[in-house]
């Protein structure tokens, strides 16, 4: 069966002309021109980008999957190819209800009818991995319960296994491909769609996100039903709200829209630089709008997170950008080590300033944050970087965010709705309020720790002691190695006096504070 879908799968490329993106080197431009006179009928005058778009469509629920993600990568692919596979839908027909009956069977080992009180055998959306439906709990309250497709797992696994094969097969024949690594990008999308087969993990991403925003003031995020989920199987509460591409009926409903655009910068930056969990998916088909004017977040089957260092320097480099302080955002990609740390600051200052001058000649309202940020990661492959997936799923966050905040309303200025957020963000990570902020995070370690210092200060220098002394001396040389090494070991024992004097100091201060 794998042979006959290869073989298919070669078909559809040669179809419409992908042999394009592998024998436009110039060794293998004879090739080319053999294949076009031997498949003259096709239509080569349609657009590239266009063409690779309705290959993966005729190709399946699958390859639809790896031309979104591969859409997000545009640190790889060409601007036309990026915006062309950007259309592409993850809408497939559903399965049949026989098929998620026995899939919700299997998975609880029990009937239908004693898990729900009814079930609509109607899906109300249908994807590539799983469809949903609507349906009521045993004691009356409606839900929504995601099904994963059957099969879907060995389906997935056969076609990621051709698509690896392909991937290293066009690399081995194209140096203009191997550039852009793709069975790297393969193995990316692989770990991607793996999470998805696991929907108590999405289960457990949406009750973190909730849990993050538990206030619900700007975002609501459905409650997760535990008992009721599975590996194959997620119930979770079921929303009301209007899809948020439908912007008449939003208006008709008296939805205030310019704040509706400002609240969904807000609920992103807050997502990144307070939680450092974002939903990494957020295309118009995954939001909905309240009544009330409140997002509601839907499928989390895709996650992004940042440590404590990538969110300082996304916010160091934001505001750099935006006081056109390029020095700053030379420094800062030096120290983040998104460039290598031998990098030069001033070379990489002039290719910042290359970029962004140009950037900040429009009004700021113009301005693309989301390119903004991608053109710094351009900037950084350029310097021998690869940027990491969790960078490059913020910046696909960003897009679908800015884009989706302009089409809401046209004169949304992200650079001004975000700016407040990240100097007060940053603001909070230096100075006093940061400090006292790590101190009540590491006081239950400090507290730990302070009563053993003495002993582990003492057993430090008597360690060095026993190995100063184990050195033979005897040479004028070995006399003046001899005299440098005890400057380093009481310079050592001077610092360690300090960090513990410190650590003293820090200890009563907290104390006194406590005990008042």
């Amino acid at each position: 069966m794998r042979i006959f879908r290869l073989i298919y799968i070669i078909f559809i490329a040669l179809r419409f002309g992908l042999d394009e993106f592998i024998l436009s080197h110039t060794k293998l431009k004879p090739l080319q021109y053999v294949l076009n006179t031997l498949l003259f009928w096709r239509n080569k005058q349609i657009p590239r980008g266009e063409r690779l778009r309705l290959a993966l469509e005729s190709l399946g629920p699958i390859f639809v999957k790896f031309g979104q993600m591969l859409s997000t990568r545009r640190d790889l692919i060409a601007p036309d190819i990026a915006d062309e596979l950007t259309k592409l839908q993850d809408q497939v027909p559903p399965f049949a209800f026989t098929e998620v009956e026995r899939v919700i069977t299997n998975a609880f080992e029990q009937p239908l009818s004693a898990l729900f009180l009814d079930f609509d055998e109607v899906p109300i959306a249908s994807a590539s991995v799983a469809q949903v439906h609507f349906a009521h709990l045993p004691h009356g309250e409606p839900v929504a319960v995601k099904v994963l497709r059957p099969n879907i797992e060995n389906t997935i696994a056969h076609d990621l296994l051709l698509m690896d094969t392909m991937a290293w097969l066009l690399q081995s024949i194209s140096s203009e491909v191997k550039r852009l690594k793709p069975r790297e990008v393969v193995a990316e999308f692989a770990r991607h769609t793996q999470s998805e087969l696991d929907l108590t993990l999405e289960a457990a991403n949406c009750s973190q996100l909730g849990r993050n925003f538990s206030d619900k003031t700007k975002l609501i995020v459905p409650e997760v039903h535990w008992d009721w989920c599975r590996k194959e199987v997620m119930v979770m509460q079921r929303m009301h709200g209007t899809p948020i591409s439908q912007r008449d009926t939003l208006l008709a409903k008296g939805i205030d829209i310019p704040k509706l655009a400002v609240d969904g910068v807000e609920i992103f930056f807050t997502q990144v630089f307070r939680d450092g969990f974002f939903h990494a998916d957020m295309h118009p088909g995954n939001i909905q709008v309240a009544d009330d004017g409140r997002y509601i977040a839907l499928d989390f089957g895709i996650m992004g997170s940042l440590n404590d260092t990538d969110k300082y320097y996304l916010a160091r480099n934001f505001l750099a950008f935006f006081n056109r302080d390029y020095r700053d955002v030379a420094q800062a990609h030096i120290e983040s080590g998104w460039v290598p740390a031998d990098t030069k600051r001033e070379e990489l200052e002039t290719a910042v300033r290359a970029i962004c001058e140009p950037i900040f000649d429009k009004p700021l309202k113009d301005i693309s944050f989301a390119r903004t940020l991608l053109s710094l990661f351009q900037m950084a492959r350029r310097f021998g970087v690869i940027i990491q997936p969790q960078l490059i799923m913020l910046q696909k966050t960003l897009l679908n965010i800015e884009g989706l905040g302009r089409e809401l309303d046209p004169n949304l200025d992200l650079w001004k709705s975000s700016q407040p957020f990240l100097t007060r963000w940053m603001s909070e990570q230096i100075g006093w309020r940061a400090l006292l902020k790590t101190v009540k995070k590491e006081l239950p370690h400090i507290a730990k720790v302070l009563p053993e210092m003495p002993r582990l200060a003492h057993q430090f220098l008597a360690q060095t002691n026993q190995a100063e002394q184990s050195i033979p001396l005897s040479s004028a040389i070995e006399k003046l190695i001899e005299a440098q090494q005890n400057q380093a070991l009481w310079q050592k024992r001077l610092v360690i006096a300090i960090v513990i004097l410190a650590v003293v100091e820090i200890g009563l201060v907290i104390s006194s504070f406590l005990m008042h």
